[in-house]
């Protein structure tokens, strides 16, 4: 039985504070059979009601401020990943096809440090009132989506699709053969659906994967959480 209710902060210090801000969660809907090809084989996918899901998430990383550095230098960048869900040894949690970031700093020290499949890329965002534009461009690779919050603040509760999707605090890597995982600690998301009124992405193709539409099945926005991030370790 897996329990997804819990999110217990691991022991000890953490590795870094960081503030994620302005987060869009765009899912889609997808065969289990197409994700099973890029996901290591030992990571199990993880489906709601039998469903797997990919998905488009551009955000703002604010604050980022490993233990060592003075508050005052902490620094501020854009993220956009594509993520799927998977388990290991029961465990919930995120595995990463790539990871764009508007920092080369950012870029360097996680894939030094996390293995973590990051890329530089120029990113950007725009607000118009209730209008909301992220874009991204790696190369030939890009990403525009242009959409609107609608609807109450509330927060996911366990057992419902908005929890399966939005509250996962492990990310699983593969590096030298082996599983590590990486645990980052915040409170639960408040968040609100979303309506997507353009989006034109090549960065989830560009991970191997074909969308059975453009729009996504799900779209949600939160305004954001302050995160503890703690060190990866083999699982």
């Amino acid at each position: 039985m897996i329990d997804r209710s819990l999110n217990n902060r691991p022991l000890g210090p953490n590795s870094g504070t960081q503030i994620w801000r302005d987060l869009l969660f765009l899912h889609w809907k997808i065969p289990t059979e197409e994700l099973r090809p890029l996901v290591p084989k030992e990571l199990e996918i993880d489906t709601y009601d039998g469903q797997s899901f990919v998905a488009l998430v551009p955000f703002r990383m604010c604050e980022i401020c490993p233990p060592w550095l003075p508050k005052r230098l902490a620094f501020t960048f854009f993220e956009t990943n594509v993520r799927t869900y998977v388990l290991h040894k029961g465990k919930p949690g995120v595995y990463f096809f790539s990871l764009d970031a508007s920092s080369r700093l950012a870029v360097w020290a996680a894939r030094l440090g996390w293995s973590l499949p990051y890329y530089y890329a120029k990113m950007q965002s725009e607000s118009r009132g209730e209008l909301r534009t992220y874009r991204c461009t790696r190369g030939h690779v890009r990403s525009l989506v242009e959409f609107s919050p609608s609807g109450d603040l509330e927060t996911a509760k366990p057992g419902t699709m908005e929890h399966f999707l939005l509250e996962r605090y492990v990310l699983f890597v593969k590096r030298s053969g082996i599983i590590y995982s990486g645990t980052v600690h915040h409170a639960p998301y408040s968040y609100q659906p979303s309506i997507v009124n353009r989006l034109d992405d090549s960065l989830v193709a560009n991970s191997g994967l074909k969308l059975p539409k453009n729009m996504p099945d799900l779209a949600h926005y939160s305004p954001g959480v302050n995160v503890e991030v703690f060190r990866i370790a083999p699982d």
